[in-house]
């Protein structure tokens, strides 16, 4: 699970990596100099201020670095074989309930069909990232209505990794992952008013591993 310490140490590193500071990276990138500053990223009533997706995907351009190269400053597992790019500028945006229907991803939970909208985002790493927008109030207060996902088929999903999962009956859901073995999946829900999920391996049809979130 990606928190607010490791992003914002990323982003820290990603600066370093590029002779900067925070201030003058995101000068560079068309920002407020403040933007990055230590004292902009925990709000006066101790609220952890998370950099948005816009301001990320200027600082990305800004460099010349992909997302997971940015990420490969957390988990070394996600930092690309290669730094050759892929040239991709746009993602596939699903909304929650298109997500449910047939046609939309194949049996390995990768977007298929073309019949969706799409999104700028910088590259990922993984050609089959795609969007996924949040409708309804189950993800609150992590995500609420309107905020969107990046979500990655390709990445390895671990305990306690916020997902998106589909059940072969067409049920998509955003939950946190407590347990996988190899007869069940244990999910936990992202809000305290909605109980958590467990299914048997055979009822999911597909887990992925969120990457990123505007909010």
């Amino acid at each position: 699970m990606l928190t607010h310490g490791e992003i914002w140490a990323a982003i820290d590193a990603l600066a370093r990596e590029n002779g900067m500071t925070a201030s003058a990276l995101a000068r560079r990138a068309g920002l407020d100099p403040t933007t990055f500053n230590k004292s902009k990223r925990v709000t006066r009533e101790g609220k952890l201020r998370w950099p948005s997706t816009e301001s990320v995907a200027k600082v990305l351009e800004a460099t010349g670095a992909s997302l997971a190269q940015l990420l490969g400053h957390i988990e070394p597992a996600l930092r690309p074989v290669a730094t050759v790019k892929t040239g991709a500028t746009t993602i596939p945006l699903i909304g929650s309930a298109q997500a449910g229907d047939s046609g939309y991803f194949d049996d390995a939970g990768y977007p298929c069909g073309g019949s969706w909208d799409e999104i700028p985002f910088p590259g990922t790493g993984d050609p089959h990232a795609y969007a996924l927008e949040v409708s309804g109030d189950s993800m609150e207060p992590l995500y609420r209505d309107g905020d969107t996902v990046i979500v990655s088929p390709a990445a390895s999903v671990r305990r306690g990794d916020r997902v998106v999962v589909k059940t072969v009956e067409g049920e998509v859901m955003v939950k946190q992952l407590l347990r996988q073995t190899a007869k069940r999946i244990d999910l936990a829900s992202l809000n305290p008013d909605h109980p958590g999920r467990s299914f048997t391996t055979e009822e999911v049809a597909w887990i992925a591993r969120i990457l990123w979130a505007s909010q």
